[in-house]
């Protein structure tokens, strides 16, 4: 029951990662240019929205390697 549950959390933070990751604005735009527009570039960098982005991607990366690890001993 246990490995159920952590193979569910697991594959929530894999898509909320694959989201986060492509809100990132890239050197050459992404998806994130669609959501903002022009509006984006001229704010884009240093701004609260882009460094709380960078936390909550940081911390849902440190859960998907927590699962991870998690499912690896669990599953041998």
């Amino acid at each position: 029951m246990l490995t159920i549950a952590v193979i569910v959390l697991h594959l929530l933070v894999c898509a909320a990662l694959i989201f986060l990751i492509l809100l990132h604005s890239g050197k050459g735009g992404g998806l994130s240019d669609m959501f903002g527009g022009a509006v984006g570039q001229a704010a884009a960098g240093s701004t609260a929205v882009e460094k709380n982005l960078d936390r909550i991607t940081i911390t849902v990366a440190l859960l998907f390697g927590f699962t991870t690890v998690i499912l690896a001993l669990r599953l041998q």
